[in-house]
């Protein structure tokens, strides 16, 4: 297939490139122009100049931006994918999926606008972070047209391990919302534990072994542990990143009547890390905080 890509950062990058080693033709933009520097010498990668050429070359367009505001000028910018689609005549494009984690109206309205010229859509944002991608073994978590889910599931699969349908146009960024509050949850409780026992003055990393082994066993222990032990906070998901997942969280809660007090909580540690200047680097530097608190060197 010829597949549009737009948004090569830390996540779109490895995810274009397992499609591109599954022999489609990839048709990649980004805002950044250095970002697609590193595709110039492959033969079926095109770089194009604008959302809008992606659109028009495509039969399947994938986006994976980093907020509302990007999605919003990708789609309906200037030379952006709804220019595109509406001034070339005869498209081959049938199907937009965006990964990006989003408000879920900004979904349904991007949705709702492709859909009026006989396109659809799927939101499908992703668990997991840049190793995951990397890998090829992230989980997509969809919203649209369940037959449209059906027929796109094989291609999700080539960057991913699992690819769940969840309900119409913005249940897939509704769940992805949901998935990020526990996210953020269970890594400020896991730092919250390990400065305890450093303060302690026990062995931190004997503590993973144990929480490995019983019911504060969580994915956050697994996979950002070893970073925070290591003090290696290089960003696979920035804090900046997920501060802003909550604050969209926070926004759907108060538009459910839904009251999320253990969330709140969680994202006013994310906005002081986020003044402290850790904004650019890993979600696992929130432990930077309770290292200050505590004054542990």
């Amino acid at each position: 297939m010829n597949i549009g890509f737009i948004g090569l950062g830390t996540m779109g990058k490895p995810m274009a490139g397992h499609l591109a080693k599954a022999g489609h033709t990839l048709y990649i933009y980004n805002r950044t122009p250095g970002k697609t520097n590193d595709w110039n010498d492959q033969s079926s990668v095109v770089v194009v100049s604008s959302p809008a050429e992606a659109a028009a070359k495509s039969e399947l367009l994938f986006t994976m931006l980093s907020d509302d505001r990007a999605v919003e000028q990708v789609y309906f910018g200037d030379n952006g994918i709804l220019s595109g689609c509406q001034t070339s005549g005869e498209l081959p494009l049938r199907l937009v999926v965006d990964c990006s984690t989003i408000d879920p109206n900004v979904s349904i309205r991007t949705a709702e606008a492709l859909e009026k010229l006989g396109i659809d859509k799927l939101d499908a944002p992703v668990t997991g972070s840049k190793p995951q991608a990397e890998q090829g073994i992230l989980t997509f978590i969809v919203g649209g047209k369940r037959e449209v889910f059906e027929r796109t599931e094989p291609i999700l699969l080539l960057m991913g391990k699992k690819a769940v349908y969840m309900g119409g146009h913005g249940a897939g960024s509704i769940a992805k919302l949901a998935n990020n509050m526990m996210v953020a949850t269970h890594l400020v409780a896991l730092s919250e534990s390990l400065a305890m026992l450093r303060k302690a003055g026990l062995d931190p990393a004997a503590f993973l072994d144990v929480v490995a082994g019983g019911g504060a066993r969580s994915g956050m222990a697994e996979m950002k542990g070893p970073k925070i032990l290591e003090n290696d906070y290089s960003p696979q998901f920035m804090t900046a990143l997920m501060h802003k997942d909550l604050g969209l969280a926070a926004k759907l809660s108060d538009s459910l009547s839904l009251p999320v007090p253990v969330a709140a909580v969680v994202k006013q540690l994310y906005q002081t890390a986020c003044n402290n200047g850790l904004g650019e680097e890993d979600m696992s530097a929130i432990f930077k905080y309770y290292e200050q608190s505590a004054n542990l060197k």
